[in-house]
């Protein structure tokens, strides 16, 4: 398929994939206190285990997601994850027990790990050199999208609807768009060097697991907790085990050497900080308009969307910088940083203007800076793998997503209440994304050693062309 062949309805499709499978990161936060007070009695643990099950699946799963479907067909890949969204969602609305709605949930996670790198990966194949920027654009204004709609379906469902809803109404979704890739969206060149790797995909997808659950359950746990403690230490074993592996492997899941690249480092770095600060303040959103503010559900749904502004129109501004990533990187991240540091400063006196306006900045700061850290993950590794290094990508976004809930949710727990802790919590994430920024900064000026990774990738794909 020639690399010009992305049209218009083939990106809408696939950036709707992105948006719903986003969306259901964020919508059940707000459907949280309907779900304590069903008739599933669901304990503390097991409304915890509702929400981060769909994230620790989703995270834990992209890397090999993606490697195959650049192994197997990038197109079949997305179908195969919208079928296992719908199935998880069918499941989680039926659930006669939390037990059930947990599994459903962690269901439809892995059909999202499918979907998110299948539609960067085609996107990455079908669109020309030229036009990758905008795409990317379009993609990354998708994730945020999918978030703010998050927000505001599970608002407005909230509200008006029971919580089986939400998941019910994610099944004919999920067929439709099944239905529009199957007649849109054309089939790319499968990878023959690709390779999933059966023991390495063990080991990273439980490191990762691992990584997660105890980033996630920290605040609940303990940090020093035994459990908590012992997720970490398993997660550093699986990943030192995962590099042992790739390292000797002739077909590895991928070569841990890319990461010498300073500029892959980075990016990665980047995607994390900038997702690490955005998901920090979807935590504090909704407490904060309901709890300080007296908002009901529906109305706080709708009053984050001012983050969608910056996240629609700044990327196509972007885009005409796109050879300076260094400086729209740092500038996009910054205006995150800041933004936060304007938002911390609010309280139940503020006028919903004044937050909405720290809103704006933190939008344009996502729309400046994540199309360009999108880009320079991708597109450190070679064309063959777009699908793994979208899964690359997307991982840090939601390890950085997890992260910011747990390091706010920690902060938060130390003080009486949201009133005295909302405003210590978003100081403390604004400083971590602005030192984080300046490191971000510092590898992007730095020189890629592209001669030494070039010549570990052909060492082995040599080696897996003679095995």
């Amino acid at each position: 398929m020639p690399p010009h062949a992305l049209k218009r309805p083939v990106l809408l499709v696939l950036c709707a994939c992105v948006l719903v499978a986003q969306s259901m990161v964020a919508a059940i936060n707000l459907l949280i206190p309907e779900l304590a007070a069903s008739s599933l009695h669901p304990s503390h643990s097991e409304i915890l285990w509702t929400v981060d099950a769909y994230v620790i699946a989703f995270a834990g799963l992209l890397v090999p997601a993606g490697a195959a479907g650049d192994r197997y067909g990038r197109k079949g890949a997305l179908l195969a994850g919208l079928t296992l969204f719908a199935a998880g969602a069918a499941t989680s609305a039926l659930a006669p027990d939390p037990a059930v709605l947990i599994a459903g949930r962690g269901l439809s996670g892995a059909g999202a790990a499918l979907i998110t790198p299948a539609t960067l990966s085609l996107l990455m194949h079908l669109a020309a050199p030229e036009h990758r920027a905008r795409a990317l654009a379009s993609w990354t204004l998708a994730i945020g999208l999918g978030g703010a709609a998050g927000n505001m379906g599970g608002g407005l469902i909230g509200q008006f609807l029971s919580w089986r809803a939400l998941f019910a109404a994610m099944v004919p979704l999920a067929a439709l768009l099944a239905l529009a890739v199957a007649v849109t969206t054309p089939r790319t060149e499968r990878s023959a060097h690709s390779n999933l790797d059966p023991l390495g995909t063990l080991l990273l997808t439980t490191g990762l697991v691992a990584v997660l659950f105890g980033i996630i359950e920290g605040p609940t746990y303990g940090w020093t907790s035994a459990a908590i403690l012992g997720a970490f230490t398993a997660g550093g074993v699986l990943a030192g085990g995962f590099t042992a592996h790739a390292l000797r492997s002739p077909k590895p899941l991928f070569d841990p050497r890319v990461f010498r690249s300073a500029r892959l480092r980075s990016a990665t770095l980047g995607t994390a900080t900038g997702f690490f600060g955005l998901f920090s303040l979807f935590f504090l959103n909704s407490q904060y308009l309901q709890g300080v503010k007296g908002y009901d559900a529906a109305v706080t749904g709708v009053a984050i969307m001012p983050l969608t502004i910056g996240m629609a129109l700044v990327p196509r501004v972007a885009a005409r910088w796109a050879g300076r990533p260094r400086a729209v990187v740092g500038a996009g991240l910054a205006l995150i940083g800041l933004g936060l540091l304007g938002a911390s400063t609010v309280g139940a006196a503020t006028p919903y203007g004044v937050y909405a306006c720290w809103l704006l900045v933190i939008s344009a700061g996502t729309g400046l800076s994540m199309p360009a850290l999108t880009l320079g993950v991708v597109t450190s590794l070679p064309p063959h793998q777009a699908g793994l290094g979208s899964g690359l990508a997307t991982t840090a976004r939601e390890t950085g997503a997890a992260l910011g809930v747990a390091v706010t949710g920690t902060v938060l727990s130390a003080h009486s209440g949201l009133a005295t802790g909302m405003g210590p919590a978003l100081r403390t994430v604004a400083l971590l994304v602005l030192a984080a920024t300046a490191v971000v900064v510092a590898g992007y000026g730095g020189r890629t050693p592209t001669r030494s990774i070039a010549s570990g990738r052909k060492r082995v794909l040599s080696r897996s062309s003679g095995a």
